[in-house]
């Protein structure tokens, strides 16, 4: 990867929408040269897909939450479980397993409380293997982004 392809990603990940030949003006390559390195980009895995960002405060989905998750066991294969359980919940926006005290941290949205309780009753409380968990609530978002450095 190159200097242009590392341009051509970051413009990309500011604004996907831009048309090929906006993108070709905007790096200063012709559209056939500009559509072949995204092309390429996108069969070497780089970009992964590219879809539109919504705001949640604005479709209701206005409580955000971080939930610490601490297992009862080690066990591969209850971590599958779980792991399982809590990528395929929509409220589930990001899921990591983790270092530290707890083991999995998930980033959950929700329209209210009582979706965060239907939420618990059936990804949290029905892992018998889930020792606690720890809910932060965010009072205010300061910085989403989604975007990645490039190193130059």
């Amino acid at each position: 990867m190159d200097a242009i392809d590392r341009r051509i990603l970051d413009q990309l990940q500011r604004d996907s929408s831009l048309t090929n030949q906006a993108l070709a003006d905007e790096i200063g390559l012709s559209p056939s040269a500009c559509l072949k390195r995204v092309n390429r980009l996108r069969d070497a895995g780089i970009i992964a897909r590219e879809v539109a960002v919504l705001n949640p405060d604005a479709l209701g989905q206005c409580l955000h939450m971080v939930v610490e998750v601490t297992m009862e066991r080690d066990n591969k294969l209850l971590y599958q479980r779980f792991l399982t359980s809590a990528v395929n919940a929509p409220e589930v926006k990001q899921c990591y397993q983790v270092t530290g005290e707890c083991d999995f941290v998930l980033i959950v949205t929700v329209a209210d409380l009582d979706e965060y309780d239907r939420f618990c009753d059936s990804v949290l409380y029905a892992d018998d293997n889930l020792r606690k968990f720890r809910t932060l609530l965010s009072r205010k978002r300061h910085k989403f982004d989604t975007s990645v450095q490039l190193s130059r």
